[in-house]
């Protein structure tokens, strides 16, 4: 399938090297990932999300498109549709006219890092950028951090200034989905209680590839994971008690990679 591929999860060594790019403390980290990323970088078909932009496609086309392809070219933003696999289909039709400026118009993976922002961010172009994106989510999570960092933000994240952080990384209308007391929020709930358990997180992202809806990526263990865990091990002939054990986690990745 195009655009899949090996669909790695976050790593501890991933998350550190993200940090060390910007500097900051491990409650701001996950502040920054819980509100401003996609929570898990990729679909279950291991292909990285996606959000296609019209108007953006509009202008790095120079609007050329617009008149008969209005779906995906277009002034005015919006005409998104659904969420997941519905994207690249709107992607795939932009490819055809014009591959570079559609590749472009997309934000990718956990991030949702603009096609554009390829070579701000270290990637010499968008196909590059989204070659790289295609493997692990610590591509996509360093492709994040390294557009915080050029673009002056990780300041703001460490003196606490939530609104100036947004405002910038989000643009104006941050105040209208407040993502400025959410960043503070959780960096507050993150300074007195243990961040995602990475673990956790490559078992609920193989249970996700697998097929067993664990209901979320977040590296928390709750019902819904362990529901999911229980159908895993009953469709394996495993003993269904829904534990978490080293055994299983091995036995979970070598199926799901």
């Amino acid at each position: 399938m195009p655009f899949d591929g090996l669909g790695l999860p976050l790593t501890e060594q991933g998350t550190k090297k993200a940090r060390k790019i910007v500097d900051i403390d491990v409650p701001r980290f996950w502040a920054v990932m819980s509100v401003e990323s996609r929570g898990f970088g990729f679909l279950g078909d291991k292909r990285p999300k996606i959000l296609f932009e019209r108007h953006i496609f509009h202008d790095r086309t120079g609007g050329k498109f617009s008149a008969k392809h209005p779906d995906i070219s277009n002034s005015k933003a919006g005409g998104y549709g659904s969420g997941g696999a519905h994207q690249y289909d709107r992607l795939e039709k932009a490819i055809a006219l014009d591959r570079t400026a559609a590749l472009e118009s997309a934000s990718w993976g956990v991030g949702q890092v603009m096609g554009f922002n390829a070579k701000s961010v270290g990637f010499a172009s968008a196909q590059k950028m989204v070659d790289t994106m295609r493997d692990s989510e610590d591509a996509q999570m360093l492709a994040m951090f390294n557009f915080i960092k050029k673009n002056k933000l990780a300041g703001f994240l460490r003196k606490g200034q939530w609104a100036e952080f947004a405002k910038r990384y989000n643009g104006l209308g941050y105040k209208k989905n407040d993502y400025d007391k959410k960043l503070e929020q959780a960096h507050n709930r993150y300074q007195h209680r243990p961040p995602p358990d990475l673990v956790v997180r490559t078992a609920q992202t193989c249970l996700e590839y697998l097929g067993f809806n664990p209901k979320g990526i977040d590296g928390i263990f709750g019902d819904n994971s362990q529901a999911a865990l229980i159908r895993y091990q009953k469709s394996h002939q495993l003993e269904a008690d829904g534990k978490l054990d080293e055994a299983v986690l091995e036995k979970l990745i070598e199926e799901a990679f």
